[in-house]
């Protein structure tokens, strides 16, 4: 088979299409004579790049992962501290959330999807951890550091950062209008980082008295 012109055009152009159909109508529901008649292709410029449709869909959600890999270790590299980094990993996700909510809608429900909706592959369980020790590692640096508090464990303060990040992105994908921003990752982190409990020294909200001024 000739390689086709401009071939990294030509496989962002299937990407493109493979991410509509699939965010649309989902996965079983989509073959490859749609992707390439959207796309504007041939059945063998689909090939030459990926080996199936089930590649098409591996393809996509392996980018959202390796990308959110890519703004944590970012994040890690131009701050110092653990509330600086935290925050500047979450400003960045948020961003990238708003962009690619199509792409990130597939890639979280390739977690929940029955036997048979996504290809077997898909799930990427290795980027996953992979992704979860990245935060892991930096709460057990700040651990180590004084940063954090040492009576409870990195993993379970990684669990608890983690799994409040992940409520928060999944909101944004099954309500659009509510759009976490840089403001919100640092409420998010300083929320994480001193708890919500009462503070010694703290004033405490006086409750109003409702008819009373």
């Amino acid at each position: 088979m000739s390689k086709p012109a401009n071939h990294t055009d030509t496989r962002q152009q299937l990407l493109r299409a493979a991410l509509k159909h699939f965010a649309n109508s989902g996965y079983a529901a989509t073959s490859v004579q749609h992707i390439v008649d959207d796309a504007k292709l041939s059945k063998p410029a689909l090939y030459y790049h990926f080996k199936d449709k089930a590649g098409l869909f591996q393809a996509l959600v392996h980018e959202a992962h390796d990308e959110r890999y890519r703004l944590l270790c970012a994040a890690a590299e131009s701050n110092v501290g653990i509330r600086a980094q935290l925050e500047a990993a979450l400003a960045a996700l948020f961003a990238y959330f708003r962009e690619n909510r199509e792409l990130m809608r597939i890639s979280f429900a390739t977690m929940f999807a029955a036997p048979g909706e996504v290809p077997e592959d898909a799930a990427c369980a290795e980027k996953c951890e992979r992704n979860f020790e990245f935060i892991h590692s930096l709460i057990k640096a700040a651990r180590k550091n004084g940063e954090l508090d040492p009576h409870f464990e990195a993993q379970e303060m990684a669990f608890g950062f983690y799994g409040l990040v992940n409520f928060y992105l999944v909101g944004h994908l099954v309500c659009p209008d509510c759009s976490p921003d840089k403001s919100a990752a640092k409420r998010i982190v300083e929320l994480f980082l001193a708890g919500a409990g009462p503070k010694p020294g703290a004033t405490k909200i006086k409750k109003q008295t409702k008819g009373k001024k």
